[in-house]
């Protein structure tokens, strides 16, 4: 055709020229220059047909060659849909305390049930530089469940196996598709208190995955410890939301199904998914298959749905039946609109971080102890109250019902051991500490966000279950029946048992009613709450634990949630100077630690001017993955010892008063409580009560010291006595197999 063009364009030019040749020789150089292009028209003519067949050729090569690849495309698509087909899950597991590594262990059992091989891994006995690449290829599903350290750090099994994955995804020599072809999912485990670096490894290791060009099969999910920010109520119930859309879509590429269309399509071409009945299909919201950017990768996460109901359909440890799943979901969307629309029919806000709503209602507060967590607590042996308090038998009053001698408190300020409640208006705490013999199970937090208990309450039930626990010893073998009536009246509070008591809203209301019902209150906080330090009431006597002396330390042992924990360390203790009453500094000796930090610890002695001063070497409670501590950290009673006398010799107007060698615990006192040459380190408790009931009929307007009710420390608590701090009307007790036991306080 284009030949055939040309062949009509030549032939039509020579005619033209040879008409014309004779009327050129009349014309002027200008008319004579246009003739010339009109002779030469020929050639433009060939070159404007050259032009459009060489484009026009093109065009039909290009759509010839597009049919093609569709048609390949086709072909290919319906092989990949063979080799989308699941082998075997491997779930690889970072934990720390054990939660990852339970639900993954879970999550492998319900695969299982899908008829789909799974296999758990702990990501420390995985050789990611042999082994990773291989996943490619073999058809496998890799779920990585990893959670948040300190500081946004990896856990300890899991700390080789992120910093691998972060080189590898940057080096060259790995390549940009050095993954290509392997299908992932992930999910996190933080804590939202930890606003710097929440989730932080689940979203890296998704991140680095992405980079190496490894295909994420649906999206991150991120489980929060925080119940107050959690999405669904605590981390377990979020690992169940995540795990269930998780199975949903296992099913489907074990069936060999494309993801279906979420209609968010990134791209220019227009995609819908039917079902077989016409209808559009509804599925839950997933994560873009299209690894366009990082930025969209990052911007992941599981913020595409909530599934409210969901915990209360299951329990994080049963196993989930695939033909509920559907129903689950169902429910979970219903729940959803329900909870966004509220009980009235008004929309309730939503906070763009983590999901969480802007709540005034009480009633609409969540509780502190989750199901989870009730479970956990109650197993080792606390007596829950409410939504959020606590009570526990220690074992110094177990001790001294039979006769064996009282605790260090009974030494140094003549506490009853066998009349004391140990409890807390508070199971949450603001620290995450190393030696903590709670091993973390009590939740944590910076402000209180849950629902609250009123005080009498809390009281109430504490006193009843803490003489259901003394009743349990009736009869028993070596009790003594004066003890045992004794201890059936609680004299003493020692508010320590387990989290932050000051951080309780009405801790105030708290401690008045204990000293309208003439109980002590012997109060411990964390020094990171100076405001509420400030503002407390007059209790018995007021502890602030002192666990380093350097800014660094103490953020390696306590582990603090506050940004600003020193500043607040120091204001706390300030604000313990003010008190008149009864105030301590509570010192935990960690060897290898902090023992070394004498010159700090007498700053900081000075700045809080604290009327005694108890150190301790910290107790060890058995191995626990949340700790690294072990029995080299524990200091001998000897190394104790020392250290006191080193740290005495810099306070000039303190002395060593008393000793309980069986605690590995000595007591410092302030140089006022020593009259006449004897110390009067012991608590006249009746006349405490009735100064506080003076102070109050008063209005707080006649107030007292801790000199007002001081009473004579006997001889046998005195440090250096031969008794060593064991009261001689007790006998000692020396087991021969001893068994670890961490209660008491």
């Amino acid at each position: 055709m284009l030949s055939a063009f040309v062949v009509v364009s030549l032939y039509i030019s020579r005619v033209s020229a040879s008409d014309t040749k004779v009327s050129q020789n009349a014309l002027n150089p200008s008319e004579s220059y246009l003739w010339s292009v009109w002779d030469n028209r020929l050639y433009l003519y060939s070159a404007a047909a050259l032009v459009f067949g060489i484009w026009f050729s093109l065009k039909v090569a290009l759509k010839k060659e597009k049919f093609s690849i569709a048609e390949k495309s086709s072909d290919r698509f319906e092989r990949d849909t063979v080799d989308a087909r699941v082998s075997r899950v491997k779930i690889f597991f970072g934990s720390q305390t054990g939660t990852a590594k339970g639900f993954a262990e879970e999550l492998s059992e319900e695969v299982k049930t899908l008829g789909v091989p799974a296999e758990v891994i702990d990501i420390k006995d995985y050789d990611a530089d042999d082994q990773l690449a291989d996943e490619c290829t073999n058809k496998s599903v890799c779920v990585f469940l990893v959670a948040t350290y300190t500081d946004g750090q990896p856990t300890e099994n899991a700390e080789w196996f992120c910093k691998w994955l972060e080189e590898a995804s940057t080096d060259f020599r790995y390549g940009k598709t050095y993954l290509k072809g392997l299908r992932y999912a992930v999910f996190g485990l933080g804590n939202s208190v930890y606003t710097g670096h929440y989730n932080t490894v689940g979203t890296n290791v998704d991140k680095w995955l992405w980079m190496l060009s490894a295909v994420r099969i649906m999206t991150r999910g991120e489980g929060d410890c925080d119940v107050v920010k959690s999405r669904h109520g605590s981390v377990q119930a979020d690992f169940l939301a995540w795990k269930v859309k998780f199975l949903i879509r296992l099913q489907a590429l074990v069936k060999g199904e494309e993801k279906s269309c979420t209609g968010n399509c990134k791209t220019e071409a227009s995609c819908k998914n039917h079902r077989k009945d016409g209808q559009e299909e509804e599925e839950e919201t997933g994560a873009s298959q299209n690894n366009s950017s990082e930025e969209d990768l990052v911007e992941s996460s599981s913020d595409e749905e909530e599934e409210s109901g969901l915990q209360h359909e299951k329990q994080s440890g049963s196993v989930v039946d695939m033909e509920d799943l559907g129903n689950l979901v169902s429910r979970a969307k219903k729940a959803k609109s329900q909870e966004e629309a509220g009980a009235d029919g008004q929309m309730v806000k939503l906070s763009k971080v983590n999901g969480v709503r802007k709540i005034d209602d009480e009633d609409e507060r969540r509780e502190m102890i989750t199901p989870a967590l009730r479970v956990a607590l109650t197993k080792q042996g606390y007596k829950l109250i409410g939504s959020h308090s606590g009570v526990k038998l220690c074992r110094w009053t177990k001790s001294m019902l039979r006769g064996r001698g009282g605790c260090y408190k009974h030494t140094f300020y003549g506490i009853e051991s066998h009349r004391c409640m140990e409890t807390t208006p508070s199971l949450a705490c603001a620290n995450k500490c190393v030696f903590c013999w709670r091993h973390h199970t009590n939740p944590v937090g910076t402000e209180w966000r849950w629902k609250m208990d009123p005080a009498e309450k809390i009281l109430q039930d504490a006193v009843e279950k803490h003489q259901g626990m003394i009743r349990q010893f009736r009869g028993v073998p070596g009790v003594k029946p004066e003890r045992y009536d004794e201890g059936l009246a609680v004299k003493h509070c020692a508010l320590s048992l387990v989290g932050e008591p000051i951080m309780y809203p009405e801790i105030n209301t708290f401690i008045r009613l204990l000293h309208s019902h003439r109980i002590s209150s012997f109060l411990v906080t964390n020094a990171q709450f100076p405001q509420e330090i400030r503002s407390l009431v007059p209790v018995t006597q007021l502890y602030v634990s002192v666990d380093a002396s350097t800014k660094d330390s103490l953020k390696k042992i306590d582990r603090p949630l506050f940004k600003d924990f020193w500043p607040r360390f120091l204001d706390s203790l300030k604000a313990l100077g003010e008190k008149r009453q009864r105030t301590v500094y509570r010192l935990t000796l960690v060897k290898a630690w902090n023992v070394e930090e004498m010159l700090s610890y007498s700053e900081l002695i000075a700045l809080g001017q604290p009327d005694f001063i108890e150190v301790k070497g910290v107790t060890y409670c058995g191995e626990s993955s949340a700790s690294s501590l072990t029995m080299a950290n524990v200091p001998w009673h000897q190394e104790v010892v020392a250290f006191v006398q080193q740290l005495v010799d810099m306070l000039p107007q303190y002395e060593i008063a008393c000793e309980h060698e069986h605690s590995n615990c000595l007591l410092i006192a302030h140089s006022k409580f020593k009259v006449a040459g004897e110390w009067w380190t012991w608590i006249d408790y009746e006349r405490f009560q009735d100064l506080v009931q003076v102070q109050g009929d008063s209005g707080d307007q006649r107030g007292f010291s801790a000199l007002d009710y001081m009473a004579k420390t006997p001889a046998w608590a005195l440090f250096g006595a031969h008794e060593q701090g064991f009261d001689p009307v007790d006998t000692r007790f020396q087991r021969r197999n001893k068994t670890k036991d961490i209660s008491g306080c």
